[in-house]
């Protein structure tokens, strides 16, 4: 509360007349470090968006995400001219810094310090479930622990291993009939491997394969979700994109790929 206050979070006015109050509830979370160690606990106050009513308020209730093609393009751009990738905390909320002018850099840390609490955590390792290696021959991201994490949590860390993702030859779309599963199960396990394609290109086909179930889904597709996750457990570190920088300034720089059939 101390750093929402500070950070002057909200203003304190009057309630208006004829208007219903937006609620909100306290988020608890811990957050890891890649290996595994606790690193801190974390609390955020978040508004029940959905109570909202549209076009009021809008503007100051939205929250700005980065698309994963805006980090791709970004990594490619720091691998390509060598430039560090540094990891701010700003009290409650992770920044990725990357510029090549220390001067300037300093200056941004030291003006950003002047408003927030900031806590510099140095070279860029995890974030967002995402592991990442910076060296002169280019950028690794890798997602070797969000893998781990995520058989522990469905189950699936004993399975049996699998070389590829899916059957090439099986047609989901012909089983039409069979016993439904739960739909919110699906949905929710099938969310959770679409985030691996930030850095498993090798799974693409098959998640496209398995999402076009996602509103009636039958034990067959879930099979193939499991067949997946079979897979991934044969190859947790594997699928690493590679940013391989160039000879010539060319910004969005090499991407090759490494597969393991």
């Amino acid at each position: 509360m101390k750093a929402l206050e500070k950070n002057k979070t909200w203003e304190t006015m009057d309630f208006p007349r004829e208007k219903t109050i937006v609620g909100c509830k306290w988020v608890f979370t811990i957050k890891y470090g890649s290996n595994g160690s606790l690193e801190r606990y974390k609390a955020r106050l978040v508004t029940k968006g959905f109570t909202q009513t549209y076009d009021i308020n809008y503007l100051e209730t939205f929250t700005p995400v980065a698309k994963s093609n805006i980090v791709r393009v970004l990594l490619s751009l720091a691998s390509n001219l060598n430039w560090p990738l540094q990891q701010l905390d700003v009290k409650k909320y992770d920044i990725i810094l990357i510029r090549n002018d220390l001067l300037e850099k300093n200056q941004l840390k030291q003006s950003l310090s002047s408003e927030f609490e900031i806590k510099d955590l140095g070279s860029l390792r995890y974030f967002l479930g995402i592991e990442v290696a910076q060296s002169k021959k280019g950028i690794v991201v890798s997602q070797r622990k969000y893998v781990l994490d995520l058989l522990k949590e469905t189950g699936m860390s004993g399975c049996r291993l699998v070389d590829i993702p899916i059957n090439p030859n099986q047609k989901l779309g012909d089983y039409k009939e069979g016993n439904l599963v739960d739909t919110s199960r699906y949905q929710g396990l099938v969310g959770k491997l679409i985030y691996l394609s930030h850095t498993r290109p090798d799974i693409a086909f098959s998640m496209s394969m398995v999402s076009q179930f996602m509103h009636l889904p039958n034990e067959k597709h879930l099979e193939a979700v499991y067949q997946i996750s079979r897979y991934l457990k044969s190859t947790p570190g594997k699928g690493l994109l590679h940013f391989q920088k160039t000879t010539h300034q060319n910004v969005w720089g090499k991407v090759y790929y490494k597969f393991n059939y």
